[in-house]
């Protein structure tokens, strides 16, 4: 019986994703076919480097600083446009992650909304570039973002 309030609560939260799902997109979704007939992004193109951030955050700091200034000049955003998104928002995004999100900064590489592969946390620039050239090296070579 201790298990029941925990599964009333996941049963509401997949419902209310799967009917927002439905609403957003004009789609009627039954059964085991919900979780693959959800809204891939909210906004954006095909692939997107999600950043998920977070207020006070110190390593979203320095990674404004140290990259976050030039991410947009380089061959790696014509690749992976980024996506700032608060931790807090997430849920809400419409995305379908291997696992949720639990430390900033992350960085979620996305294909069509789904994740492909992520980088947690921020200890310097050349732990980012060498991390993300290997997670760019997952996208299709036909895929454009």
């Amino acid at each position: 019986m201790t298990h029941q309030p925990h599964r009333r609560t996941v049963l509401a939260v997949l419902c209310g994703a799967v009917v927002r799902g439905a609403v957003a997109t004009g789609a009627v979704v039954t059964g085991a076919s919900a979780a693959a007939a959800a809204p891939a992004s909210g906004a954006g193109g095909r692939v997107q480097l999600l950043y998920v951030r977070e207020a006070g955050c110190p390593y979203c700091r320095e990674w404004d600083l140290k990259i976050g200034t030039i991410y947009h000049k380089t061959p790696e955003a014509r690749r992976a446009p980024l996506r700032e998104i608060e931790k807090r928002d997430v849920p809400a995004a419409g995305l379908r992650l291997a696992r949720p999100v639990r430390y900033t900064p992350t960085f979620v590489l996305l294909l069509d909304g789904a994740e492909l592969g992520r980088i947690e946390g921020y200890p310097g620039e050349d732990f980012f570039w060498g991390r993300l050239d290997r997670l760019l090296e997952q996208l299709p070579a036909d895929v454009t973002p």
